[in-house]
């Protein structure tokens, strides 16, 4: 029963700011790397942000300097600090991990999404 629970979307105004949490439960061996991807009514999804088990980071474009991702191996939970949020950043954020389920089987695994909007 592995699995991906998404927390912290909502509504904000521009300019606001929201953390959001994905917390990895189950029989995991260990977590790779993860990252979130969201997706907008009409567009594709796009990532947004991952982060590797060593902790290096990469972003897009679009939210350099706004956005952080962060992990708490501890507790398989990484985390998307969003600020200075814009109305372009509204859209369903999904969780995405890709994990070791033993030491030879590697897997990935989506969440169900939250809703960030963002107001202007």
């Amino acid at each position: 029963q592995v699995q991906l629970v998404e927390s912290g979307g909502g509504l904000v105004q521009a300019g606001g700011s929201l953390r959001l949490s994905c917390a990895a439960s189950g029989t995991i061996f260990s977590l790779n790397a993860m990252g979130w991807y969201r997706q907008s009514p009409g567009n594709q999804r796009e990532l947004v942000a991952s982060i590797t088990s060593g902790g290096g980071t990469n972003y897009a474009d679009s939210v350099k300097g706004r956005f952080t991702i962060s992990r708490n191996n501890a507790k398989n939970t990484v985390y998307l600090q969003m600020n200075s949020l814009k109305p372009e950043d509204t859209a369903v954020y999904y969780c995405h991990a890709d994990y070791l389920a033993t030491i030879l089987r590697n897997l990935e695994l989506w969440g169900q999404g939250t809703l960030v909007t963002v107001s202007s």
